[in-house]
């Protein structure tokens, strides 16, 4: 079947159907984004999108397919920008001339971090693997357990790491 031809009946497209197009979505989105991974995650979601849109004019699937990766590759640069400017943004957060808030914050960071000490083993690893950048994805996946497994621990630790805040606050007031 040519990637022009159509779906035949009512039914959601197939996989089989969908992936006639991979090739042209391939190099319409390499000449885009920056790598060839990139590119095969762009195409891979696109793909999968059609796949589980189940009212897709079946006419007009390839330029859903088209719509949907050149849609997707306005995204990662959008994304890419958007880290820039938060890098950006962090750079100046950490120049000179901080204010008593500032001194404040990294304060109460500290101490909070030190509080997780306190926390259960996955629990406590987890939190520290968010503050050292990892995802709860990565995390998940390093340590060999399901997403879920890790942001269910990730969640009761910062629900352990927030009751410590109110108690200390409490004992503070009053």
């Amino acid at each position: 079947m040519a990637p022009n031809s159509t779906c035949q009946s009512p039914a959601p497209c197939s996989w089989e159907e969908i992936f006639q197009h991979q090739d042209r979505l391939m190099r319409m989105v390499r000449r885009r984004l920056p790598s060839h991974q990139d590119a095969e995650d762009c195409v891979q979601e696109t793909m999968a999108r059609a796949a589980a849109h189940t009212a897709l004019d079946r006419n007009r699937l390839g330029p859903f397919l088209t719509s949907v990766a050149l849609r997707l590759c306005i995204d990662f640069y959008r994304d890419l920008e958007r880290r820039r400017r938060l890098l950006q943004r962090t750079a100046f957060l950490d120049s000179p001339g901080t204010t008593e808030e500032d001194i404040c914050d990294e304060d109460f960071g500290r101490w909070l971090l030190e509080q997780v000490r306190f926390l259960r083993g996955r629990e406590q690893e987890v939190i520290l693997a968010r503050a050292a950048g990892i995802s709860t994805a990565e995390f998940a996946r390093l340590h060999n357990i399901s997403i879920k497994a890790a942001e269910a621990a990730f969640t009761r630790g910062r629900a352990r790491l927030k009751m410590v805040c109110v108690k200390a606050m409490e004992d503070r007031l009053g």
